[in-house]
């Protein structure tokens, strides 16, 4: 992995964004998406994930999140493991789900052509954290974060968005207790 994906200062803030193997639209149902946020949730208060802006689109995830034992790799491995695992399981086990051979196929392959995977991968391995050193950068990275489902012409507002904190800094309540910037 290169030198500037890595957490240099493990008490740092950072915005990280990871993404499905072949950028696989996986996001696309709400059990899947699920299953994130409960991760995300447990990883607060069990984890030490001190979470600031969080956003699911359909083949990735971008965060800004600290760790208060200043171990933000650790944490975020964890995530990736847990929810790669649970995100498998439930594309398996979902009989409604009409991509299921395919992104099973997908991931396996995936898994078959990394040296460090055993069976599937889901995640991509690179994280590329972004450590936040300014309030114009943290700015910068949340406003790219919560207007990321406008852009890509999901809706019009980021605040429209579910699964993202846009609605807590529009005055709403989201679906995780969030840290404010």
């Amino acid at each position: 992995m290169s030198r500037k994906y890595k957490f240099h200062n493990k008490e740092g803030l950072y915005f990280v964004s990871f993404a499905t193997v072949n950028w696989i639209d996986v996001f696309v149902r709400p059990l899947y998406c699920d299953i994130l946020v409960d991760s995300l949730n447990y990883s607060k208060p069990n984890l030490g994930l001190e979470l600031y802006c969080w956003c699911i689109m359909p083949s990735h995830v971008h965060l800004i999140f600290r760790a208060k034992d200043n171990n933000p790799d650790k944490i975020l491995g964890r995530i990736k493991e847990y929810t790669s695992k649970q995100l498998v399981k439930a594309i398996r086990e979902n009989g409604q789900e009409s991509r299921k051979e395919w992104m099973l196929w997908m991931f396996e392959r995936a898994g078959s052509k990394s040296s460090n995977v055993k069976g599937m991968q889901f995640w991509q391995h690179n994280n590329q954290p972004i450590e936040l050193w300014s309030a114009e950068v943290i700015e910068q990275k949340a406003d790219y974060l919560h207007n990321n489902p406008v852009v890509s012409g999901f809706i019009s507002e980021p605040w429209h968005w579910k699964y993202s904190s846009a609605i807590d800094y529009s005055g709403g309540k989201g679906m995780i207790d969030i840290e404010y910037l």
